[in-house]
């Protein structure tokens, strides 16, 4: 049971490692969305730019994750408002509500085939705290002309096709697709751009030569003025303590067959995207081929067979029994990166480094918006950034994050069942 999207995505570009020495003006670590956005972004702007990712373009959460696009931060614009002020935090909100929109301009831009639809996302609540919830953050959105609405019970029901859900609010800025395709349409409008992408080259070591970067692989190395780190949940130790500035935290998704007409016209008859308000967040989609894409947490690894994550076929279940007549053909996880304070952390630990990680389930849209931001940074250091830059901190007690993943998964469920 394989990742359903490597059996649907386009074609991979040619990636081949690399291979003696090169020089470029900036070299991008990390194949993902962030990678291949800043890389895109620098290229059509003329700067020599080289990738260098340890697998292939896409092979991390970023061609693996459940396809949403999904607008804003995770803290509540009020929130992000308060932690860092009226002028960063409503720039913080405008840039990263505005990303699902940059995302479908970048598609269409540059002719990306990855099953795109702005269809709208749905945030939707069970019990009466998660309601409230979802209603604050749903007028926080509107008082800043966000085009977002609240749904009652009923009104919920016709969008989804279950009874499950008490409230939600409708993001109408969201989407999803196949991010499997998007990432390798990415790759393939950056080397049209001119920008170097290698595959299979992971980035062994990195020094300091002058003011200048050298970064090593298996088979050459490159040395750039600058060097951009988008490494996110396979964050290892290149970077001192960059690895623990983050904890790994595994989801898993499994897929049906495209459903019977029957079965398809009861699951999500709007077609928007949806993932649950709580602790313990589910999230699922029909795809463009009437597929149930049903996510979660799953075991603290990877997977590839939908054995490992029976609670999440049986929830399916329970929202639609119609789909108890479907075949799961497709189960697999992979790893995001999560920080402390549920904000994207940008780093600049010396001169010519720039590092961004912990987009905390977001990064589809997040990463992607963030990529030209990155670029905007190296091309002009006074161009405005929308983001914070802070000095890294690592996790105390990082090398017990598995236990503390579970730990806070099993009170989070708790917590979630009981509605406190």
């Amino acid at each position: 049971m394989p990742n359903l999207y490597m059996d649907t995505a386009e074609p991979a570009a040619t990636t081949p490692p690399l291979d003696g020495e090169v020089r470029a003006d900036v070299a991008v670590v990390g194949g993902g969305v962030t990678g291949l956005s800043t890389t895109l972004h620098l290229a059509e702007q003329g700067i020599k730019v080289v990738l260098l990712e340890a697998e292939e373009p896409g092979w991390g959460a970023s061609g693996r994750n459940g396809g949403q696009v999904n607008s804003g931060l995770k803290p509540d614009p009020d929130i992000v408002e308060r932690d860092f002020g009226a002028d960063l935090g409503s720039r913080m909100n405008a840039f990263s509500g505005a990303a699902p929109t940059f995302v479908f301009d970048l598609i269409e831009r540059h002719a990306i085939r990855c099953e795109a639809r702005r269809n709208g996302t749905l945030r939707a609540a069970i019990r009466p705290r998660h309601a409230a919830k979802v209603r604050s953050t749903a007028e926080q959105l509107m008082r800043r002309g966000a085009p977002v609405e609240l749904l009652d019970a009923a009104a919920v029901t016709r969008a989804t096709g279950t009874e499950r859900y008490t409230a939600a609010m409708l993001d109408r800025r969201g989407g999803d697709l196949n991010p499997l395709s998007f990432a390798r349409g990415l790759t393939r409008a950056a080397l049209s751009a001119g920008a170097a992408v290698h595959g299979n080259s992971r980035v062994r070591d990195l020094k300091q030569l002058g003011s200048a970067w050298r970064l090593r692989t298996a088979a050459g190395s490159v040395t750039a003025e600058q060097v951009v780190l988008a490494t996110n949940g396979y964050t290892d130790d290149l970077w001192p303590g960059l690895r623990r500035s983050v904890v790994p935290v595994f989801g898993a998704i499994a897929a049906t067959a495209s459903l019977s007409d029957a079965v398809a016209r009861q699951v999500m008859p709007s077609r928007c995207v949806l993932y649950e308000s709580g602790t313990v967040t589910v999230y699922y989609r029909v795809d463009a081929g009437d597929r149930l894409l049903i996510g979660g947490r799953g075991p603290m690894r990877e997977i590839c067979a939908t054995s490992a994550i029976p609670h999440l076929l049986a929830y399916a279940c329970t929202l639609w029994p119609a789909v108890a007549q479907s075949r799961w053909t497709h189960a697999w996880g992979g790893r995001l990166a999560m920080t402390s304070d549920h904000y994207p952390h940008i780093h600049e630990p010396a001169a010519g480094v720039l590092m961004c990680v912990g987009y905390n389930g977001r990064g589809v849209a997040l990463g992607t918006a963030m990529g030209a931001q990155l670029a905007n940074r190296i091309i002009d250091r006074s161009a405005r950034f929308d983001m914070p830059i802070t000095n890294m901190s690592t996790i105390r007690l990082h090398a017990l994050w598995p236990l503390a993943v579970r730990a806070a998964i099993a009170r989070g469920r708790l917590s979630d069942f009981l509605g406190i």
